[in-house]
């Protein structure tokens, strides 16, 4: 079964990395929910994509400048907050598999040291750009999952990730092939591709057998699954 991770939430309905849009992903059936994870200046690990808040608040300013309270007091979009790692973790525990995009080296040991305290290990994956982190993910607790995200295919993307003991790639739709999904199947990794929004390039990704798609539309993918007999 191809795995439906629902990306910042459900970002393509609801403001995204605001646990408005992580309910809403879990309400509509993902298998896993994608975050993104901060540090504010007095070390609060926080749920956002960009450096700045200018995009996604009503507030400017890097996150790393700002003080929890500071970041708490922007509105994130229909009214929602900027959410905590911790608050995240609890809405999905027990429902679905929280993806964990660490976006700053300084993230690292406390969303680990976070999970653990939660025991939640067997319920998170963490993935990052910086595949250095993910090695460091696995020297701190080697029962972690982690996935190495790539844009683009240069290289043997499947030995960078092996080399840092991850389980899957995370690869942008439009760069990954028929002959990339083998070859990380035949090298026991899970591919997972992010974030197809359109029809077709859905069912490019089934049709190319990949094992997880991340997408802003959930509800579009769980439905093209669901009709295709799939779910």
């Amino acid at each position: 079964m191809i795995e439906v991770t629902g990306h910042r939430g459900a970002a393509g309905l609801e403001p995204e990395n605001t646990l408005r849009s992580i309910r809403k992903a879990i309400a509509l059936g993902v298998d896993r929910v994608e975050i993104d994870v901060r540090v504010t200046r007095d070390g609060h690990l926080v749920v956002i994509h960009d450096e700045t808040v200018n995009r996604t608040t009503n507030g400017h300013g890097y996150v790393k400048d700002l003080s929890f309270d500071e970041l708490r007091r922007l509105d994130a979009g229909k009214g929602e907050r900027i959410p905590t790692l911790e608050e995240a973790l609890k809405l999905t525990k027990g429902k679905v598999t929280l993806q964990i995009e660490l976006k700053v080296p300084e993230a690292t040991e406390p969303t680990i040291r976070l999970v653990e305290k939660e025991k939640a290990e067997r319920e998170v994956i963490i993935t990052s750009f910086m595949h250095d982190l993910l090695r460091k993910v696995h020297d701190l607790n080697p029962v972690l999952r982690t996935g190495a995200l790539f844009f683009d295919v240069q290289g043997d993307i499947c030995q960078k990730a092996l080399d840092v003991k991850s389980e899957a790639i995370h690869v942008y739709y439009r760069n990954v092939d028929s002959k990339l999904v083998d070859e990380a199947h035949k090298r026991k990794l899970k591919i997972a591709v992010w974030n197809p929004d359109e029809i077709e390039d859905m069912k490019r990704m089934i049709n190319l057998n990949v094992d997880v798609i991340g997408t802003n539309r959930p509800d579009i993918l769980l439905g093209l699954l669901k009709e295709m007999n799939m779910r």
